[in-house]
């Protein structure tokens, strides 16, 4: 099983608390995560793309880096680990991102590639004058389904004469071309967007569900492998997730309890407001992140327990047919990724073949 880290780009991480660690994102803060985690043999690191928080007392994701300048620094500074930008692609025109990709191809050597999003939030877009209005949640997988083949055209052949509804290339091209095939993922877990990751996408990315759950998001598996039948082809499930571990499950239990105690209700609130402008699919995932059950770490799997209880529920994991592995975000993540790589992976049969750095 693949094991990634959804660095830190955002002002405290995953945790929507004012208990929880409150930091700045930082090329330095990232470089530490991602080089430890190349450091314990971990596979990639990935970061999202955020153009407007949710406010409240602790300003949550209102400060953020830029993914694509990020991780053409961070691609510098690694050598092995694979390295994952996310595309704002109602922003980024498909040529111009697909030329920054073939530049991070070259400063990674071949470890580049990159995550689609569509835009769910509309106030993100909103802000530059940009939102394309409501029919975007209706046909925002038309768009990107255009979007996806001028990318492939253009870094398998050099040039793109596509012809689209959202889309006019006209003899556009891009050169040099990747030295690796380039990977694409996907993180939409709508009906839609399984159905883009099956014809489109070499990976698909999907919130874990519940605390202690392991296994809880299978169904997604099902239904892309539903989907992957009619486009005849395969595509494997990553599981975002969050670790809370410590030396005891009791140590694990109160440091979630005391996150769960600070949550940020004024900017919970205002996910659940920009979360709810959706009305066209119910199987989003932005349902899940505004869902009132846990949104203090908006509703991703959450693992809470000692070292050894953890690498047991992630070897669960593991066994879930179609899973290719788990994208692990922490409370906090320069002690999280050492802890991972020191006193959980070691502990984990799906990870018992991975090499740690001298």
């Amino acid at each position: 099983m693949e094991i990634g880290v959804f660095l830190p780009i955002g002002n405290n991480g995953w945790l929507i608390s004012e208990n929880s660690p409150q930091y700045m994102p930082s090329f330095d803060l990232n470089k530490q995560v991602a080089t430890r985690a190349e450091h314990y043999g971990l596979d990639f690191v990935l970061t999202m793309i955020k153009l407007r928080g949710f406010g409240g007392k602790t300003q949550f994701w209102e400060h953020n880096l830029d993914s694509f300048t990020l991780m053409a620094g961070l691609a510098a500074v690694t050598s092995r680990i694979k390295i994952y930008a996310t595309a704002p692609t109602l922003v980024l025109p498909p040529a111009i991102m697909a030329r920054m990709a073939v530049t991070i191809d070259s400063i990674s050597h071949g470890r580049f590639g990159v995550n689609l999003v569509t835009g769910w939030q509309k106030a993100e877009y909103d802000q530059m004058g940009m939102w394309p209005g409501e029919a975007h949640f209706t046909n925002r997988y038309d768009m990107l389904s255009e979007y996806a083949r001028i990318l492939r055209e253009l870094w398998e052949t050099g040039r793109s004469d596509f012809k689209g509804e959202y889309y006019e290339m006209s003899d556009c091209r891009v050169s040099p071309l990747p030295t690796a095939p380039m990977k694409i993922i996907c993180a939409g877990s709508s009906d839609e967007g399984l159905a883009f990751s099956a014809q489109f996408a070499d990976y698909a990315f999907c919130l874990g569900k519940g605390v202690n759950t392991p296994t809880a998001f299978s169904g997604v598996n099902g239904r892309l492998a539903a989907a992957c039948a009619r486009t005849g082809r395969s595509v494997e499930i990553f599981v975002l997730l969050m670790i809370i571990a410590d030396e005891t499950d009791e140590a694990a239990e109160a440091k979630w309890q005391y996150y769960r105690d600070g949550v940020d209700e004024e900017a919970i609130a205002w996910l659940k407001d920009q979360g709810a402008a959706n009305s066209v699919s119910k199987t989003t995932n932005v349902n899940q992140l505004a869902a009132s059950e846990s949104a203090v770490n908006i509703n991703m799997g959450t693992l809470v327990g000692s070292y050894a209880k953890v690498a047991a529920m992630l070897d669960e994991i593991a066994e879930v047919p179609g899973t290719g592995g788990v994208l692990l975000t922490f409370d906090d993540f320069v002690e999280g990724i050492e802890a991972f790589g020191t006193r959980i992976q070691p502990l984990m049969t799906s990870r018992k073949d991975v090499a740690v750095a001298a």
